[in-house]
């Protein structure tokens, strides 16, 4: 892979700081690969969710002056949102660690006991929040008298 060549001034320094640990933790993931675990997940999970967020905010941004380009962005929006969801079932469908003790599943009816699941629940419900929130259309009209 070919790596593009940035400006030393670039506004950016957070997300090339982000994009090199990415890629160095690959690396080393090729040189001595192991399964994922759930802490793994969780941590890719917050990069993914993260990354959610900000193509939210650059599709807001970048739409009125540019339609077709917000509307790429806005759909990159949607596929992060798709991928955290698969990286959070697969941390539940990944064993409990030991220490934790921690069962499996989201459980809508009570809260996980504790880190990493519950955070990594906040985060997909925080996230799937947003989407809905973009994508079901929203009532806004007056609403009808109701008659009994």
């Amino acid at each position: 892979m070919t790596n593009a060549h940035t400006p030393s001034g670039d506004a950016h320094p957070y997300l090339r700081a982000a994009t090199a640990g990415i890629r160095h933790h690959s690396r080393q993931t090729a040189r001595s690969p192991a399964p994922a675990d759930r802490a793994h997940l969780d941590v890719l999970h917050s990069h993914l969710t993260g990354l959610h967020l900000l193509m939210d905010q650059l599709a807001e941004t970048t739409r009125p002056r540019h339609p077709a380009a917000g509307r790429h962005i806005a759909a990159a929006h949607l596929r992060l949102w798709q991928a955290s969801t698969s990286l959070h079932e697969a941390f539940h469908t990944l064993p409990a660690s030991e220490s934790t003790g921690a069962d499996a599943g989201c459980r809508p009816d009570r809260l996980p006991e504790g880190p990493p699941v519950l955070t990594i629940c906040q985060r997909q419900l925080a996230s799937g929040h947003a989407i809905r929130r973009k994508t079901t259309p929203a009532d806004h009209g007056p609403r009808p008298a109701r008659t009994a």
